[in-house]
């Protein structure tokens, strides 16, 4: 499992640099400001889980322990939520469709999900290998 939680994490990080080279360098030329610091939150909250990611694969071959794996999907599952629903606000925002800003309440529930994969990882390095 420790594998593919280190390979998920370097092609989100590989994601995340050409969407934020993508938001540095063109998409400024058409987002408002208030378009560009919700993209701007979704690379930079991609970014900071993909670390959580690698550091959940490196820390499992220590700590095997159920709560280590179901961190690391939970980090996985809550970036694409947390920042996929930004990437698509921003979409939506660029392209005005006022119909699906619905999309802003997933976010909070990407967030969560994020947390407790947080709260999930400090438990499971927590116990004792055997």
């Amino acid at each position: 499992m420790h594998k593919t939680f280190i390979k998920t994490a370097a092609q989100l990080a590989a994601m995340a640099v050409l969407l934020g080279a993508f938001g540095a360098h063109k998409l400024k030329d058409f987002a408002s400001v208030t378009a560009l610091a919700t993209y701007e939150t979704a690379v930079r909250y991609q970014f900071y889980h993909v670390f959580a990611l690698l550091l959940t694969g490196i820390l499992y071959k220590e700590y095997p322990f159920k709560q280590v794996i179901t961190a690391g999907k939970l980090f996985i599952i809550g970036t694409v939520i947390f920042s996929g629903s930004l990437y698509l606000l921003t979409y939506i925002s660029i392209a005005g469709i006022d119909r699906l800003k619905w999309i802003g309440a997933i976010t909070p529930i990407g967030g969560i999900i994020l947390i407790i994969g947080w709260v999930l990882l400090a438990i499971g390095i927590k116990k004792k290998a055997l």
